[in-house]
C-alpha cells in the first residue's frame, strides 16, 4: 500500500507531464468556483451596502407613512393612495399618546429648483423637517447647526443643504451664511451636510432641508408627511410601535377589526426585502456557477478516463509487482482529487481579487469571508471524489495480464 506522500507525488508527476492537458482540464473547474465565490462576495457586500446606505434608520427608529415603504404588492399601493394624509396633526397626536417614544419628527419632500448667482441646479430633493430630525435623522452635519424651534414655527426662510449642493454652488467657500434662492425664495444657508455618496446609482447628497412649515408654506398642506420616532430598543421600541399605531387609528377614526390606514417601516423591513429580493438572484448565480463547475468535474472525469488508457501498461507493472487493485484505485482518486483542489484553489484566489479590485475601486464592502473560501475547497473535494471515482474503479479492475500485453 502507498503512503499517501507518495501518492500525492504521483499526482503532481502526473500534471507536470501533461502541463497543457492539465491547464485546460482545470480551466472549467476554476471557473466555476471562482464565480460561486464572486457571486457569494458580491451578495454578502450588497447585503451589507443595504444594511449601511439604503437601511440607514437606526435600530431605535421607525417611519410611518400613508404608503408602503416597500413595493411589492401593486393592488395595496393602489389602495393606499385612497387614503387620508398624514399631517401635523397626526404627528402631535402620536407625541401625546406615545409614552416610549423619545422624540417625534416628520419630514416630506418634493423637488425644486436651486441658484446661487449664475449657477443653477434643477431637480434637487427639496425636504421639509421638524427640528427633532436633528437627532432622528442618520445625516451627520459637518458644518454649521440645524433650525430651531423658533424657526420652523416662523416658517423662517433657512436651510442646509447636501454635499453636493455645496460642491457645484458654494465650492470653495464657507458655506453657513451664504444666500441661495430655492424658487425664487431667499433662503439663508445655516449648515452643510457629510456626504453620503450614491445608493445604487442614485445620488444621495443633491438635496436641500428646509423648516417643516416653511416647507408647507412653499408646497402647501395637500402633502402627505411621513413621521419619523426614535423609541428605546427591545420591548420599549415593541411598545412605541404599539402605542405609535393605536394613538394613529384613534386619530383617524379607524374601526376595530379594520385595517390600518397607514404603514409602519423599520430598518429591519428594508432589509428583510432586500434579502428576499437579493436571494432569488443568489439561487439564480450558484445555479449557473455550479453548472460550471459540474462541466469542469466532467472535463476532469473524461481526461481521467483517457488517463487511464493512456497508462494501461504502466497499471499492469505496478498490479504485477504487488499493487493492489485498493492502491490503484486511491493513486487515480488521489489524482483527480488533487486536480480539482487545484483549480479550486485557484479559483478561490480569482474571487478574492475580484473582491480586492471591488473594494479597492468603489465603495462596495466587497470582502472573501473564511467560510465562503472553505466552501470553495469543499466543493472542489466533493468534485475531485465523485468524478474521480468512475476512472478509478475502471483503473483498478483492469485485467494484469491484458494490462502488460497493450502498448
Amino acid at each position: 500500500m502507498l503512503a499517501l506522500r507518495d501518492n500525492l507525488s504521483q499526482s503532481f508527476e502526473a500534471m507536470r507531464a501533461h502541463k497543457l492537458r492539465s491547464v485546460l482540464t482545470l480551466l472549467g473547474l476554476t471557473m466555476g468556483v471562482a464565480t460561486l465565490i464572486t457571486v457569494m462576495t458580491i451578495v454578502q457586500g450588497a447585503n451589507l451596502y443595504v444594511e449601511q446606505k439604503i437601511a440607514r434608520l437606526g435600530n431605535d427608529v421607525f417611519q410611518i407613512s400613508r404608503t408602503p415603504f416597500t413595493l411589492t404588492d401593486w393592488d395595496l399601493i393602489i389602495k393606499s393612495l385612497r387614503y387620508k394624509l398624514l399631517h401635523m396633526d397626526d404627528v402631535r397626536a402620536v407625541r401625546e399618546a406615545c409614552a416610549d417614544c423619545v422624540l417625534v419628527g416628520a419630514s416630506a419632500s418634493g423637488n425644486a429648483r436651486l441658484q446661487y448667482r449664475d449657477k443653477e441646479m434643477n431637480d434637487i430633493s427639496l425636504v421639509g423637517s421638524t427640528p427633532e430630525m436633528a437627532t432622528i435623522d442618520s445625516r451627520t452635519l459637518v458644518e454649521g447647526r440645524y433650525f430651531s424651534n423658533t424657526e420652523d414655527e416662523r416658517s423662517a426662510f433657512v436651510c442646509l443643504i447636501g454635499a453636493d449642493v455645496t460642491d457645484q454652488l458654494l465650492p470653495g467657500s464657507n458655506a453657513v451664511g451664504q444666500v441661495i434662492r430655492i424658487d425664487n425664495n431667499e433662503f439663508t444657508v445655516l449648515g452643510t451636510f457629510e456626504r453620503i455618496g450614491s445608493v445604487l446609482g442614485q445620488n444621495q447628497d443633491n438635496f436641500v432641508i428646509v423648516p417643516m412649515n416653511t416647507f408647507l408654506r412653499l408646497r402647501g398642506t395637500r402633502t402627505s408627511l411621513t413621521i419619523n420616532v426614535k423609541a428605546g430598543t427591545g420591548v420599549a421600541f415593541e411598545n412605541a410601535m404599539d402605542e405609535a399605531r393605536l394613538a394613529l387609528r384613534a386619530k383617524r377614526h379607524v374601526r376595530p377589526g379594520v385595517d390600518d390606514d397607514f404603514f409602519i417601516g423599520t430598518k429591519d423591513s428594508f432589509i428583510e426585502l432586500w434579502k428576499s429580493i437579493s436571494s432569488a438572484f443568489f439561487v439564480v448565480f450558484i445555479m449557473v456557477s455550479s453548472i460550471s463547475a459540474v462541466v469542469g468535474g466532467i472535463v476532469i472525469m473524461n481526461v481521467m478516463l483517457v488517463s487511464v488508457t493512456e497508462r494501461t501498461k504502466e497499471i499492469g507493472v505496478r498490479r504485477a509487482v504487488g499493487a493492489s487493485q485498493q492502491d490503484i484505485k486511491r493513486q487515480f482518486l488521489a489524482e483527480s482529487i488533487v486536480q480539482c483542489l487545484a483549480g479550486g484553489a485557484i479559483g478561490i484566489m480569482g474571487g478574492f481579487l475580484c473582491a480586492v479590485a471591488l473594494r479597492t475601486f468603489t465603495s462596495f464592502p466587497a470582502s472573501v469571508q473564511t467560510w465562503v473560501a472553505l466552501l470553495g475547497v469543499a466543493l472542489s473535494s466533493i468534485i475531485g471524489i465523485f468524478f474521480g471515482i468512475y476512472p478509478a474503479i475502471r483503473a483498478s479492475k483492469l485485467d494484469p495480464v491484458v494490462a502488460l500485453r497493450s502498448e
